[in-house]
């Protein structure tokens, strides 16, 4: 036996060394730490704008402080919310103030037509209904008290709205016809009062029409040798109109026989023929064909 021999030392190969690596994993090590700097470096290079950078590049809230304060509507915005009435009111109330201005909106407002004035005549009659009392006599005083500044309104809107549509301002007969044909209606349908003390509404209303229809009749007969009038048919309204009226329309058929010769009379015949129409109109029975019978109380 060898005494020079060393014995075994286990405690020189500790777990405090490091045991040395084989070639291998040497490499491998290396090429480890290759790919986490070229990653590292990658991630460096495209990384974004580090955040703290993109907040202070956005622009800072403004602040308003008190701009923001109550102030009118414009023009426009305040006119679309006024209702019609409202409008009208304001309207009317500056061309008051204003005679220059409601000189201009009268010549720059579009020309209301016929049926224009007959729808607001309607709205006028349907607020007179409106106003009699339910039940009892609607011709009594009572009544008439309830409804008259009903009855003045429908009577005054009759009175101005009539005078728009007769020559020369209505230069079309057709249309002043057809609007007094309307017009007419509205007045038969007035109340009929027990007072005679208020009778005078509805004469005088059918004092005015018959005078307008006068007009017109008298244009007509100036135009076409009345032929637009008579072929119309116009000449019977009217006769049934007067003969609805109680004979209140005089003047009106009166001016309607004086001018019957434009008419479809006979020019040369004899003005006693009890035949011809302007006789039948004197005697009350034209438009009433083989007949006697008298139109009206006169």
């Amino acid at each position: 036996m060898n005494v020079l021999q060393r014995p075994a030392l286990p405690y020189l190969f500790s777990h405090h060394e490091t045991p040395i690596a084989s070639p291998s994993q040497q490499t491998m090590s290396t090429r480890k730490r290759k790919a986490d700097d070229d990653g590292q470096d990658e991630h460096m290079h495209y990384s974004p704008t580090p955040l703290n950078r993109v907040i202070a590049a956005r622009p800072s809230k403004k602040v308003r402080g008190n701009e923001i304060a109550g102030r009118p509507l414009a023009l426009p915005r305040l006119l679309e919310s006024l209702d019609a009435d409202s409008l009208r009111n304001v309207l009317q109330q500056i061309c008051e103030r204003r005679p220059d201005i409601g000189a201009e909106v009268i010549s720059s407002a579009p020309r209301p037509s016929a049926a224009d004035a007959v729808d607001v005549l309607q709205q006028y009659q349907e607020k007179l209904k409106a106003e009699f009392p339910f039940g009892g006599n609607q011709g009594s005083d009572y009544a008439y008290n309830r409804v008259r500044q009903a009855l003045v309104d429908l009577i005054n809107a009759l009175a101005d709205y009539t005078p728009h549509f007769l020559p020369p301002n209505e230069s079309q007969i057709t249309v002043s016809l057809a609007f007094l044909d309307s017009a007419t209606k509205f007045v038969h349908e007035l109340p009929e009062w027990d007072s005679q003390s208020h009778k005078y509404h509805k004469d005088n209303a059918y004092d005015e029409i018959s005078g307008a229809w006068a007009l017109v009749v008298s244009e007509a007969s100036k135009r076409g040798g009345g032929f637009g009038f008579h072929s119309g048919g116009w000449d019977q309204k009217l006769t049934k109109h007067n003969e609805q009226s109680g004979g209140r329309m005089q003047v009106a058929v009166q001016a309607l026989g004086s001018g019957i010769d434009w008419m479809g009379g006979n020019p040369g015949g004899n003005a006693n023929d009890p035949q011809s129409i302007r006789n039948e109109l004197f005697l009350g029975t034209y438009g009433i064909p083989n007949q006697s019978v008298r139109v009206g109380k006169w």
